[in-house]
């Protein structure tokens, strides 16, 4: 029996402009342009932690009056995105510089150390880098 490998390719995050999610994605959070372009309509932009990784951050431009009332809300206030480290405090002060809006201090926990901070428009993430 063949074995299947399977993984998530793309997150789709709801943002209200292009070019300015890229902007912060890339100066802010590190991330690394992976794709722009355009389609009829609209863009197809991709960022990434890691361009070694396979899961991508998808940046969809909402484009009808319910998709915009999501943005910074995907997930209902919950931590939405998790955005693991080989280096917490590395990534953890360059974000503070760059002006990451971080929600509390860094915390350790049983499976390591971790702190939530929320992204340009609200949503939530954790950073985090495990034991």
């Amino acid at each position: 029996m063949r074995t299947q490998k399977r993984g998530m390719g793309y997150v789709a995050i709801v943002v209200d402009d292009y070019d300015r999610a890229i902007e912060y994605y890339t100066s802010k959070l590190g991330f690394t342009l992976v794709e722009d372009t355009p389609q009829p309509g609209k863009r197809w932009v991709v960022v990434t932690p890691n361009p070694e990784s396979g899961c991508n951050l998808l940046l969809a431009r909402a484009s009808n009056d319910m998709q915009k009332t999501f943005i910074g809300n995907q997930c209902g206030g919950r931590v939405f995105l998790f955005l693991h480290t080989d280096d917490f405090w590395r990534d953890y002060d360059a974000m503070k510089v760059a002006g990451v809006h971080f929600c509390e201090e860094p915390r350790e926990e049983e499976y390591g150390t971790v702190v939530v901070f929320e992204d340009l428009y609200g949503n939530r993430w954790d950073l985090y880098q495990n034991n």
